[in-house]
């Protein structure tokens, strides 16, 4: 079991796939004990000549989301490709990224789950970011994913997932920035090369930054494992 000055590293795992293969993942998760795990609603933004080029009926699709040790995420990856089918037409794809920070139940279940799995090293850890992709995040206002995906089509995003969300905070941001944000908002994540990421924040930023009507904000991070891309 991890000490206090070892504890597990974390990986959030994503799942973005039609909804009967993420049932089918939730039964995996379940088989290996995987305690967290949150599912939403989103929707693909690919043009239809990508989608055509995939097999994809449809752009209707479930984001989820797991918190699971390192030592596991790479196993999880494997058998979800494996059961899922992942990479082939009408499936999906599931990507790990490092977590760098988390609260302490949390932590005290992902020390349960890593008992018996493989210690990481410092090492480790620095190899994992000699990554090949990035995901680039855009938090926009109501309606304005479109915008996003014809910034970032350009510059190499082939296409992005769309979920909705909604703001909250006591007014800190408006203040902030001196506008006003409105709270129903919509999250892009594109996945994209490594070398495509500032040329696709750049564009994004430029056509639906804060000063833009989607007062979006872009940020990204480091994609650690990717099956199904």
């Amino acid at each position: 079991m991890a000490t206090n000055n070892q504890k597990p590293a974390l990986r959030i795992l994503f799942l973005i796939a039609t909804q009967k293969l993420v049932h089918k993942a939730v039964d995996l998760m379940k088989e290996e004990g995987v305690p967290v795990r949150y599912i939403m609603f989103a929707q693909g933004t690919a043009s239809s000549e990508i989608m055509d080029m995939l097999g994809l009926g449809g752009v209707e699709k479930d984001l989820m989301l797991s918190l699971v040790p390192k030592a596991l995420a790479g196993r999880l990856l494997k058998r979800m490709q494996k059961i899922l089918h992942l990479g082939m037409p009408n499936t999906g794809i599931a990507f790990t990224v490092a977590l760098a920070g988390c609260s302490g139940h949390a932590v005290r279940l992902m020390e349960t789950m890593q008992q018996g799995e493989e210690r990481e090293t410092g090492r480790n850890e620095r190899e994992d970011m000699e990554n090949q992709y990035s995901a680039v995040v855009a938090i926009v206002n109501q309606g304005f994913s479109e915008e996003v995906m014809n910034a970032a089509r350009p510059v190499g995003a082939s296409g992005g997932t769309v979920f909705h969300s909604r703001r909250i905070g006591s007014g800190e941001a408006t203040k902030f920035w001196g506008i006003s944000i409105q709270e129903e908002r919509e999250t892009v994540l594109i996945l994209a090369e490594k070398e495509k990421k500032k040329e696709i924040m750049k564009a994004v930023n430029e056509a639906c930054g804060m000063q833009s009507e989607a007062q979006g904000i872009v940020l990204s991070f480091p994609v650690e494992e990717l099956m199904g891309f």
